[in-house]
């Protein structure tokens, strides 16, 4: 299984001969969208017209400074550093003005797209409007022979995702719909499945034989900004946890793919999504940072968690009886994404510092963000006579500033057909399936100080498995003498 031997556009799978972006004025297309077709259009991987399409009543000055503003000054790393290729990009793009709500935007759309035959469509617009522009794509003939892209949440709740997913089969066939969790398009995330099935050394034991509890913890060191109306829509338990955290934990913990093919590694997964036991309120702990009622866009009676914990079970013959907990949330401490992955500890203490009252046993470590590595925590022995030791980091790391955005990775992926990288269905119901529960039927969001790991509580859901393992700023050097 590598992301270099999937199949590219076929006679069936033809390439997308136009892109189309809903929500062309909004956050997530000046930060994420714009940076990535720039990068595909100074690699010439970017060679079909690109729309736009969005409510602000922008002349040609307008939205071509947008674009060239989201460059400048957005997180978009280099700045405009190819003049001549973003030139090529800014003669691709078109831009339509429109309100969703209205069949005269989607005509002046259809007259925008000219002779385009199999147009993609990206919704980066807010969930609330993704069935409209759907079911108007379907009625204005614009949906025939095209892709389309949908940002998450996919759905609020199961029964939302459901309802919105018979919308989107009514007008687009399973095979043209493309769900985006741009987590799965990390190079850290695709190595842990390369990782687990392309080594041999970890399948046995790779089970609840030997691995004692899973930690995963998602820290940002900053608030929801200028998205505070939007994660009153979410929480975190939307935002990141019932997708990003998820998926992570699909390809931790799935079986091998039954044969060589990415419809292998969904169905995978999605067995592992479908035996996770459906949360209690007694598994979640919900916070909220003190300040967050105070952002633009939030009520000053909100209990939209910004930090949540939980603890879960995948009721699998593997995993049957091991807790994996999650972590996510922000104002944390500092920003990185880290999977721990803990042993259980050797069953006789045959030397004074070692055995199941020892301190914390071996582990694997998985660094995903922001720089990427994987590390395996082992006792080696101190000089001298007496058999004592310590405990030290394996690290292996690769840092690739040459790697593709997740962005430009899954847009190109998109336009070509490739669903590899994307959540299927059965996925999609499944995660949702297991948050359902608690989604409405859980504690009070408990306040905790910026810069905190989150309420206390959060410490007495793991307390039983020694506690929570808080990711260090950087990855130590390889054989650190204490691990972080």
């Amino acid at each position: 299984m590598s992301v270099d031997t999937r199949a590219g556009p076929t006679a069936e799978q033809p390439h997308s001969d136009a892109l189309v972006v809903f929500g062309f004025s909004g956050d997530l297309a000046a930060k994420k969208i714009f940076p990535a077709l720039y990068a595909m259009a100074k690699k010439g991987h970017l060679t079909v017209p690109v729309i736009g399409v969005a409510s602000s009543k922008w002349g040609v000055d307008e939205w071509h400074g947008h674009v060239r503003d989201s460059l400048l000054h957005q997180d978009h790393e280099g700045g405009i550093d190819d003049p001549v290729a973003f030139d090529r990009l800014m003669a691709l793009l078109n831009y339509v003005s429109g309100d969703y709500n209205e069949a005269a935007t989607f005509t002046a759309l259809k007259a925008a797209l000219g002779d385009s035959k199999s147009p993609a469509f990206y919704l980066a617009i807010p969930p609330s409007l993704f069935a409209t522009v759907i079911q108007s794509l379907g009625q204005t003939g614009l949906a025939r022979d095209a892709r389309v892209i949908v940002e998450k949440p996919f759905g609020r709740d199961l029964t939302s995702a459901r309802e919105l997913n018979a919308v989107a089969q009514a007008v687009f066939p399973e095979s043209s719909i493309f769900r985006i969790d741009h987590y799965l398009g990390k190079e850290a995330i695709m190595n842990i499945l390369y990782f687990r099935f392309a080594n041999s050394f970890l399948e046995p034991v790779w089970n609840r034989h030997h691995i004692a509890s899973v930690q995963v913890t998602l820290a940002e060191d900053f608030g929801v900004g200028a998205r505070g109306a939007f994660y009153e829509s979410a929480g975190c338990l939307r935002d990141v946890v019932e997708n990003h955290l998820f998926q992570v934990i699909a390809l931790l913990a799935m079986e091998p793919p039954v044969f060589q093919s990415f419809k292998a590694v969904h169905s995978a997964k999605a067995s592992v999504l479908r035996a996770m036991l459906p949360l209690k309120p007694e598994d979640l702990v919900r916070g909220q940072y003190l300040g967050y009622r105070d952002e633009q866009g939030v009520a000053s009676d909100s209990d939209v968690e910004t930090f949540c914990a939980l603890r879960l079970y995948i009721d699998s013959w593997r995993w049957a009886g091991v807790p994996w907990y999650l972590r996510a949330g922000k104002h944390l401490p500092r920003s990185v994404v880290e999977v721990q992955v803990q042993m259980q500890p050797p069953p006789q203490k045959l030397f004074d510092d070692s055995g199941p009252a020892s301190g914390r046993a071996n582990y694997f470590r998985f660094r995903l963000q922001p720089e990427a590595g994987i590390a395996l925590a082992a006792r080696i022995k101190r000089p001298g006579k007496e058999f004592v030791g310590v405990q030290r980091e394996l690290y292996l790391g690769e840092d690739d500033p040459e790697t593709m955005s997740t962005y430009e990775r899954l847009l190109g992926d998109a336009m070509s057909g490739d669903g590899a990288l994307f959540t299927d269905e059965d996925a999609v119901m499944a995660a949702w399936t297991v948050v359902d529960p608690v989604l409405a039927g859980h504690g009070v969001a408990l306040p905790y100080q910026p810069g905190s790991w989150g309420p206390v509580a959060a410490n007495a859901l793991i307390a039983g498995d020694g506690g929570w393992h808080n990711p260090a700023v950087a990855v130590p050097p390889p054989m650190a003498r204490t691990p972080p």
